[in-house]
């Protein structure tokens, strides 16, 4: 428990300009998106700023690593959205809290461990697709309305668009080259917002997305609004209401955790450091659970947030400090000045972003990657991209990975064979044995032509799991249907427990047999 609650690393030093400079960047390309997602699930706009600001404060206190940064991320809001469509907002702060619950108990059992799993050419797939994701969804910012009745823009205010887009482009590209004092994206949004507001430019704004549903005659909408307060969701306390929650709570729980455990091994290999995936789980659970009790839309780490808080330069906590709390001000105090942001200063952002998350030394690798990590990478770069599904996209390139995996070690068992001077035959085997390969090892045994006895070896073999065993007993079992005697050596002493007939097969060598246990699969 002490480990959660240590805050802070004080060993660290922190640059404070660079992190509430990145904080503040974080915040602008932040609020549109979430936002953006609420609007999208049918919220109002102050529960994703909500979501946004929980979230994040709490993730940026006590998360699995500094400079990771979390929100209300469309990854873990469109799984809320049936529930919202069929039971209403009421359920979905309640599936947004157990959420919480179940990511906790996933965190205090160490179970985010099992994210080391993820192979590389699965990595490279999931951040390639992250990629194409961000980029593609700014193409909506060039569009007027939502969903399918979303037209795009045309004539001059297309042109004034795109020209926004590759001015603010082109000072992150430019600037860095004069002065690295201030962070390039922040530059950009000021610059060009300021560009806006004094040439009176018309344009598309942050205001424009929070009332893009607002029909004709209704009252627009506003970001202002008051501190969360605290409200326990109103659904009926019964077996029925918990069967509703429970699918979406489950899936929000393990779509953000993958996205979020994914995104903490993204950064520990940009910053060459180590976070704590169990602590993040933890840390992300209460986050959703305050979500879920204080109006928020719940959420998980932001890929494309936290990309922009590292390429300013931020490698502590406070900068996503900084970031909630510059949103909870906007709520506050100032909602009139942000409405009035250019949507292309943000898209701006956010396009080099995207190229900056793209695995570019991916396609360098290919010359030299497997075949099947080629495929792998390209099907979780495909899934992501096609189904939006994060969780998915990896689930599928870990599981092909695995049967590649044992697919070429079931390739790897070998038998040396010889005869010694007393007439015994002998087969020294090689390579592990478990169910991929169990069938390759009965081939090797000439059991009709073989000796009266046979001694079989596993001084350089590891008998893996249950399958491995049961091949071994029928092994043995066809040497005995035909008269003939089998000795087993080096045998762990698990393996002696579970094969059939144990002491009459088996040469037991107390100080050379190994000790690792055989892993059950029924």
């Amino acid at each position: 428990m002490k480990k959660y609650l240590n805050l802070f690393d004080f060993s660290q030093k922190v640059d404070y300009k660079i992190e509430i400079l990145a904080g503040l960047t974080v915040a602008m390309t932040m609020i549109p998106e979430s936002l953006m997602f609420a609007i999208l699930a049918g919220f109002s706009p102050l529960v994703g700023l909500y979501g946004a600001f929980i979230m994040g404060l709490v993730t940026a206190i006590f998360g699995g690593r500094p400079g990771l940064i979390s929100g209300g991320a469309g990854a873990t809001v469109v799984v809320l959205m049936a529930l919202m469509d069929s039971y209403g907002l009421e359920y979905v702060f309640a599936a947004v809290a157990l959420a919480g619950v179940i990511q906790m108990i996933i965190g205090f059992l160490k179970l985010g461990k099992f994210i080391r799993l993820v192979p590389q050419p699965v990595m490279f797939g999931f951040v390639n697709g992250l990629a194409i994701i961000i980029f593609m969804a700014q193409m909506d910012q060039f569009k007027i309305g939502v969903g399918d009745a979303a037209v795009w823009l045309t004539g001059g205010t297309l042109y004034t668009m795109v020209g926004l887009v590759l001015f603010t482009i082109a000072i992150i590209v430019f600037v860095p080259k004069l002065t690295k004092a201030v962070p390039a994206s922040l530059i950009g949004i000021i610059v060009v917002f300021l560009v806006v507001y004094f040439l009176n430019i018309e344009t598309k704004q942050v205001v424009d997305i929070i009332n893009q549903d607002t029909l004709p005659g209704e009252k627009l909408k506003s970001l202002s609004g008051t501190l969360p307060s605290f409200h326990i969701p109103t659904i009926p306390f019964t077996l029925e209401a918990f069967k509703i929650i429970l699918p979406y709570g489950l899936i929000m729980a393990a779509v953000g955790l993958t996205e979020g455990l994914l995104t903490l091994n993204l950064v520990d290999e940009i910053t060459d450091t180590k976070g704590s995936s169990n602590r993040e789980c933890v840390a992300q659970g209460g986050a959703n659970i305050l979500n879920g009790f204080f109006g928020g839309m719940g959420g998980c780490p932001m890929i494309a947030q936290t990309l922009v808080n590292l390429s300013a330069g931020s490698r502590a906590r406070l900068s996503g400090i900084i970031a909630s709390l510059t949103i909870l001000l906007i709520i506050l105090f100032g909602a009139p000045i942000i409405e009035l942001v250019p949507i292309a200063a943000l898209v701006g952002v956010m396009v080099m972003v995207s190229v900056g998350t793209f695995e570019w030394a991916s396609f360098k690798a290919l010359k030299r990657m497997p075949k099947p990590d080629i495929f792998v990478m390209i099907l979780v770069t495909l899934i992501t991209v096609l189904l939006h599904n994060l969780a998915l996209a990896v689930l599928i390139g870990v599981i092909i990975s695995a049967l590649v995996f044992a697919w070429e070690n079931a390739k790897r068992i070998r038998a040396r064979k010889f005869v010694d001077d007393n007439g015994v035959k002998h087969y020294e085997i090689f390579g592990p044995l478990f169910f991929g390969s169990t069938t390759a090892f009965a081939e090797k045994f000439d059991v009709l032509n073989d000796p009266k006895e046979v001694v079989i070896d596993f001084r350089e073999s590891r008998v893996a799991d249950m399958s491995a065993i049961e091949s071994l007993n029928k092994l043995t079992e066809r040497y005995q249907k035909v008269g003939k005697k089998v000795h087993l050596k080096h045998l762990s002493k698990d393996c002696l427990v579970l094969l059939d007939n144990a002491d009459q097969i088996i040469d037991v060598n107390v100080l050379e047999d190994p000790t690792y246990k055989v892993v059950s699969n029924k």
